[in-house]
């Protein structure tokens, strides 16, 4: 399987595109002055707390408190708050020195360890979603490419992942080996193979990238951003990377270096493939990726033969209808269902992750008979979704061909309005005579030409109407040379609307109007 990254860096916010096989199957946008990021550590203050919930609302510094419950508190949760006393007095970020308290009790109540007022560590779990503020765990954590440091714990433990036995007791003992003391350890599916060199390495840098954090604390008013996360950009290809990545494109210059330095430092050999687009159309028309996106959300997304899918989205689950639609059908009423079935599964699948979606999902399949078929839908189900990194779980078809999955959320859903304007009316149900769009666009022609004296000139247009504009031997674009003696360029950009257009100069750069 060929897997490619496409980045698209603007001034807004970065755009990161997964394909498999030149498939779209994940699409992550992230605006550039994100905050409150999954993995992101706060200094933090309890504002009150809920003993019928036995959880506390906690200020983070977003505008609705973030929620703590007391099984996110993590077992080493009193070792925490001795580490935030001894930093206070002693100005030691060393959790080497720290002796550990006993864990919390499972079933203890959330008066027992925390009170109003309180500061606390924390570290975001889950993004804020909807109208909720941030989910929070006291168990924190510090994720690198290979491992997961654990502070104050004292567990190694191997992703279920790595199938085979010797390897998984190899890299236990060989961690268990390095891990330093007060430090616990997962080991990511990713260390698969790797020698104790590499691993020492990284273990190395990860204790020094917490301690060096929380030394901080002292000064630090509450509350207060401690630790953040990695760039959204290098994070993701933290966790997707693998030898077989054939190429990760990304169109701005400086984003483009700091990926190829840090895949120079999880594999040097495979810096080539971090490689800078600079073409004249945009990266996202270049590589396809609009026109999957226009065909892969919304309300109804076909997948094979006329089959589709009904993607319906409610506050607290997903409800996905599957239609065989107007498909030719050969053989009986079962096995076209079962044909069916199997294809909409690989296309579920796929939606899953590139919608991010979460919580509770119910498939309605069409109906089948067969025990055996139904049991086939199933296991095809859990192939499809083998690839996705997200935790999920997956029951079988009940009798009326119903199945229900549940799927880790820590972010919001991923959701794009394929719908365009009405390219009669704009969209305020009022016509304009469309006759007037090509007088409209030769007199902002004129307008660039003669008012602002540019030198040539790029439209951008929906592909009719860039057709419409090039035609014939002395086409309008040609005209508009002719008559001015500047460079007129036509770019048709299928992403467009239809009666949009965008004007560049010379350099690139957009003429606003």
């Amino acid at each position: 399987m060929s897997n490619e990254l496409v980045i698209n860096v603007s001034p807004s916010h970065v755009e990161i595109a997964l394909l498999e096989n030149k498939r779209l199957v994940e699409l992550n946008k992230e605006s550039n002055d994100l905050k409150f990021g999954v993995g992101d550590i706060y200094l933090a203050k309890v504002k009150k707390i809920m003993p019928g919930l036995n959880a506390a609302f906690v200020d983070v510094g977003y505008e609705k408190d973030a929620f703590l419950h007391y099984l996110d508190l993590g077992p080493q949760f009193q070792t925490l708050n001795k580490f935030l006393r001894e930093i206070k007095r002693s100005r030691s970020g060393s959790v080497l020195k720290i002796q550990p308290e006993p864990d919390i009790i499972k079933e203890g109540k959330i008066t027992d360890v925390l009170k109003s007022g309180q500061t606390v560590l924390v570290q975001i779990a889950k993004e804020p979603i909807s109208t909720k503020g941030p989910r929070l765990t006291s168990e924190i954590s510090v994720a690198g490419r290979n491992m997961v440091l654990i502070p104050f714990s004292n567990k190694v433990s191997v992703s279920q992942k790595i199938e085979s036995a010797e390897e998984k007791n190899r890299l236990k003992k060989l961690v268990q080996s390095i891990c330093p003391k007060n430090y616990g350890i997962i080991v990511r599916t990713a260390a698969e193979g790797k020698r104790v060199a590499e691993l020492d390495q990284e273990l190395k840098r990860l204790v020094a990238k917490f301690e060096n954090a929380v030394v901080k604390l002292e000064k630090l008013t509450v509350p207060s951003l401690v630790l953040r996360e990695l760039d959204r950009t290098i994070a993701m290809i933290r966790d997707l990377y693998n030898p077989e990545f054939a190429n990760i494109y990304v169109n701005e210059p400086e984003i483009a270096a700091e990926i190829k330095e840090y895949v120079g430092t999880i594999d040097p050999e495979k810096k080539k493939v971090v490689k800078y687009y600079n073409g004249k159309e945009s990266i996202w028309e270049h590589f396809g990726i609009d026109k999957q996106i226009k065909a892969s959300f919304g309300k109804t997304v076909s997948f094979r033969s006329g089959a589709y899918l009904i993607i319906e989205h409610t506050e607290a689950f997903h409800v996905i209808d599957v239609n065989s639609g107007n498909r030719s059908k050969t053989g009986d009423q079962e096995s076209n269902a079962l044909e069916v079935n199997l294809a909409a599964a690989e296309e579920i699948a796929r939606q899953l992750r590139l919608r991010d979606m979460g919580g509770i999902i119910v498939i309605d399949f069409i109906d089948m008979h067969g025990n055996e078929n139904r049991q086939k839908v199933f296991e095809k189900m859990k192939e499809a979704m083998a690839s996705d990194r997200t935790k999920h779980n997956i029951l079988p078809l009940s009798k009326f061909c119903l199945m229900q999955i549940t799927r880790q959320r820590v972010r919001q859903e991923m959701a794009i309005e394929t719908a365009e304007i009405c390219p009669v009316c704009k969209g305020s149900g009022k016509v304009t005579p469309t006759l007037l769009l090509i007088e409209e666009i030769e007199q902002k022609v004129r307008y660039i030409f003669e008012d602002l004296h540019k030198k040539s000139l790029t439209i951008q247009l929906h592909p009719f109407i860039g057709a419409y504009v090039t035609k014939g031997l002395f086409s309008r674009a040609f005209r508009w040379k002719w008559k001015y003696h500047k460079g007129v360029k036509i770019e048709e950009v299928n992403s467009m609307s239809f009666l949009d257009s965008k004007f560049f100069d010379e350099n690139r750069e957009e003429i606003i109007f």
